[in-house]
């Protein structure tokens, strides 16, 4: 039974490396290259990984299906450049599919900011459901351009132990993906027909960050949690922004 484990990659010369050696007991590694513009690419195919160049569009999950039929593998494993595989983890999905009971696993994830493991706010979810990340190959399709998930008509199971994951090393970076991806998002919702108003604008960032900082205990994370919490709210602010920037015909950024 072959696996092949599929990163999205773009600009991530810095991390592209720690990812693939998480990977070492696959069959298959494949990164779809998001027209990066430093050395991922040759930092990829230096480690043993396979790259293909993904279509320029805004579309991770036309990305992720695009990977897919370019995979050997009976079974596929998703990680994000920025993640890796615990030890822990790759002994239990070495140990799953020499007899696996359903067709597609939700994998935990444990995150790390700021140099400390986050337990609560925004990431809480993720930490104790997981998202599905291990599935059997035509087992379903991934949707969404920008919050991509898989979507399955089979019975789903879930892994005990946790995918790795660092993101946002730096308050600069931090911003920058948020900046790139608020904008990707507010596209995807003005292609659906949703609009926003200036309540919406004002509040539901506000409302974002009582939930995860209180609500969801963020503030237990010391102020990670509470930076953490704060950029999430900023990325809905900017979301709705940009929103509003859409329909007023203003070029958005």
């Amino acid at each position: 039974m072959l696996i092949s484990a599929v990163i999205l990659a773009k600009n991530e010369e810095k991390n592209i490396s720690q990812a693939i050696k998480s990977l070492d007991f696959v069959d298959e590694i494949l990164v779809g290259d998001d027209n990066s513009n430093d050395k991922t690419e040759e930092i990829a195919k230096k480690n043993g990984a396979k790259v293909i160049k993904l279509e320029l569009i805004l579309d991770f999950s036309a990305k992720r299906n695009q990977l897919i039929k370019n995979a050997k593998g009976d079974w596929l494993l998703f990680i994000d450049a920025d993640e890796e595989i615990s030890k822990e983890l790759k002994t239990e999905i070495i140990s799953l599919l020499k007899q696996p009971k359903y067709a597609a696993y939700y994998l935990k994830r444990r995150d790390f900011f700021w140099g400390r493991e986050m337990k609560y706010g925004e990431i809480k979810k993720v930490r104790k459901q997981g998202i599905i990340r291990l599935l059997k190959k035509n087992s379903g399709h991934w949707q969404g351009k920008v919050h991509e998930v898989f979507l399955t008509n089979l019975p789903v199971g879930k892994l005990n132990f946790s995918i790795n994951h660092y993101p946002h090393p730096t308050i600069t970076a931090f911003l920058k993906k948020i900046n790139y991806y608020s904008t990707l998002r507010a596209q995807e919702l003005a292609d659906k027909g949703i609009k926003t108003n200036i309540l919406e604008i004002i509040f539901f960032p506000f409302g974002k960050f009582i939930l995860n900082y209180f609500f969801y205990l963020g503030f237990l994370d010391g102020p990670a949690g509470f930076v953490y919490a704060f950029m999430m709210s900023f990325h809905s602010f900017l979301v709705r922004g940009k929103l509003s920037e859409i329909y007023s015909g203003r070029y958005v950024n």
